[in-house]
C-alpha cells in the first residue's frame, strides 16, 4: 500500500468564509477566521499570520557548526540556536539564508541547499521555515549587521558537541533540532 492510498485527502483546501483582524504586530498578525473545511464543517479558528523564515545549518569542512546564543522573549532567556531569520519580501529562501548568516555571524554561505521545509505549528500559524544547509570557510568573513534590538554571540562548535547539546536539551529550538536531525539522518 502506498502513502497516497493512506492519505488521499492530503492537500485539500478549506474555503475561508471570513477573516477578522484582531492584532497587527511587528512580525505577525492575529486574525479570526471562519472556514468551511474540505469535509464541509464550518469552524472558527484563530490564525497567527507570520512571515516565512529560514534556519541555517552552516558547517565547515572539518565538521564545525555555527551556533549562536541570543536572548529570546519566548523563553525570557538567552538560548542556543542555529542562525535564523525572516525572509524579506522578494527574497527566496537561499538568498535569505545567505543574508541572515552574514548579518548574524559574518560567515559567507557556499553551496547552499534547502534540506526541507517545516511548519512550526500548523494548528495556529501559517509560517513555513526552510531548513538550509550551507558550507562555510571559517577564514572567510564579511561584516555582521545586527538589527537594532538583537545581539548574537556566535561560536564554531564541533558537530559531536552539537549532538551532545541536543541530547542534553540545551538546544530547544524546534527548527534547529529539525535541521540538525534532518542533516544527520538524510544527508550525512
Amino acid at each position: 500500500m502506498c502513502m497516497a492510498d493512506l492519505f488521499e485527502k492530503v492537500g485539500r483546501r478549506g474555503k475561508v468564509l471570513s477573516t477578522t483582524p484582531v492584532y497587527h504586530g511587528l512580525i505577525f498578525d492575529l486574525v479570526k477566521q471562519t472556514i468551511e473545511t474540505p469535509d464541509g464543517l464550518e469552524v472558527k479558528r484563530d490564525l497567527i499570520q507570520h512571515g516565512n523564515a529560514v534556519t541555517i545549518l552552516a558547517i565547515t569542512a572539518d565538521d564545525q557548526v555555527v551556533l549562536g546564543s541570543e536572548y529570546r522573549v519566548g523563553r525570557n532567556a538567552e538560548t542556543i540556536s542555529l542562525p535564523a531569520g525572516l525572509i524579506n519580501a522578494g527574497e527566496d529562501p537561499l538568498t535569505a539564508a545567505a543574508r541572515e548568516l552574514q548579518e548574524e555571524t559574518g560567515y559567507i554561505a557556499h553551496e547552499s541547499q534547502i534540506m526541507t521545509q517545516i511548519s512550526s505549528s500548523e494548528g495556529f500559524t501559517d509560517e513555513t521555515v526552510s531548513l538550509i544547509l550551507t558550507h562555510i570557510d571559517p577564514q572567510e568573513h564579511g561584516e555582521r549587521h545586527f538589527d537594532a534590538d538583537e545581539y548574537v554571540n556566535t561560536q564554531l562548535v564541533p558537530l559531536s558537541k552539537v549532538i551532545d547539546l541536543l541530547k542534553n536539551g540545551q538546544i530547544r529550538s524546534a527548527q534547529g533540532i529539525c535541521a540538525i536531525t534532518w542533516y544527520l539522518n538524510f544527508i550525512r
